[in-house]
C-alpha cells in the first residue's frame, strides 16, 4: 500500500501504533526463536546426557511462550512513543520524541538484533565443538572394539537405517542453521550500526548529511525486510530432503482437500 501512496499508518494515529507493536514485536519473536533453536543444537549433541535431556518439545513450547509475552511487554511502549503525521522523521509513522526515539533503537539495537546473533554465533561454535568430541569419542569407541569389527561379517553396519536417518537429518538441521545464523548476522547487522549510529550522533546536521543518514537507513531496513523473508529459502535448499517433503505434503494435502470440497 505503501508503494501505492496510500499507507494509512501514515495519516492514522492507532493504526500507527499498532503496526510498530506488531513489526517490533514479531521480529525480536523471529530472531530469538532461532536463537532457542540454535541453543537446542547445543544440547541435542552435548555428550552430557542430562543437557541432552533438556531438549525436549515442552522446553520448546514454554520457551516459545516466554520470548512472545516478553516481546509483547517489551514493545508495549510502542502505544505511547509512536505518533503518526509527523515531518523531519525518516518515517512519518515514528517515534514522536527523541527520547522515545532513543529508546526504541537502543532495544531493537541491543535486544531485537545483538543479543540473539550473538547467542546464536557463541551456541553455534559450541555445538561444533560437541560435534567434534562425539566424532573423538566414535573413533575411540571404534579403536577399542576393532578385534569385534574383525570377525563380524562383511556387508552388516553397526547402523540401523534409523540411525542412519537421525544422522542424516542432525547433519541437514545444523547445516541449515548455521547458514541462517550467517545470513541473518549480515543482514540485520547494519539496521543495529545504524539505529546505534543515530542515537550517539549530534542532532545539529547539514542537510546533505540528513539525506546520506535517510539513504543508510532506507538501505538497512531493506536488508532487515531480505532477512525477514530468508528462512523459507533457507528451509528448503539448506535443510536437506526433510524440509523439501515437508512442504511437498503440504502441497499435495492442500490439492486433495480442494480436490474433495
Amino acid at each position: 500500500m505503501n508503494g501505492w501512496a496510500t499507507d494509512p499508518t501514515e495519516t492514522i494515529a492507532w493504526l500507527c501504533k499498532v503496526r510498530a507493536h506488531i513489526v517490533f514485536s514479531s521480529r525480536t519473536i523471529a530472531l530469538w526463536l532461532i536463537t532457542f533453536a540454535t541453543i537446542d543444537r547445543w544440547f541435542l549433541s552435548n555428550i552430557n546426557v542430562h543437557r541432552r535431556h533438556l531438549s525436549t518439545l515442552k522446553n520448546a513450547q514454554r520457551s516459545a511462550i516466554f520470548i512472545t509475552i516478553f516481546s509483547i511487554i517489551l514493545y508495549a511502549q510502542m502505544f505511547y512513543c509512536y505518533e503518526a503525521n509527523l515531518m523531519n522523521t525518516p518515517l512519518k509513522c515514528y517515534g514522536k520524541t527523541k527520547v522515545f526515539r532513543h529508546l526504541t533503537d537502543l532495544s531493537l539495537t541491543f535486544i531485537t538484533v545483538l543479543c540473539p546473533l550473538f547467542v546464536m554465533i557463541i551456541f553455534g561454535l559450541l555445538t561444533i565443538s560437541n560435534i567434534r568430541q562425539s566424532h573423538r569419542r566414535i573413533q575411540i569407541l571404534k579403536t577399542e572394539n576393532i578385534d569385534h569389527s574383525i570377525n563380524k561379517p562383511s556387508g552388516l553396519s553397526n547402523e540401523n537405517p534409523q540411525q542412519k536417518l537421525k544422522r542424516k537429518t542432525d547433519r541437514s538441521l545444523l547445516r541449515m542453521l548455521f547458514v541462517q545464523v550467517i545470513i541473518l548476522t549480515i543482514l540485520t547487522l547494519p539496521l543495529s550500526i545504524q539505529k546505534f549510529y543515530s542515537t550517539i550522533s549530534s542532532e545539529n546536521i547539514s542537510p546533505v548529511e540528513d539525506a546520506i543518514d535517510m539513504f543508510v537507513y532506507n538501505m538497512a531496513i531493506l536488508l532487515y525486510c531480505i532477512s525477514n523473508g530468508m528462512p523459507f529459502y533457507i528451509y528448503t535448499l539448506c535443510g536437506g530432503t526433510i524440509f523439501r517433503k515437508a512442504l511437498s505434503d503440504f502441497i499435495q494435502t492442500m490439492k486433495r482437500k480442494i480436490i474433495c470440497k
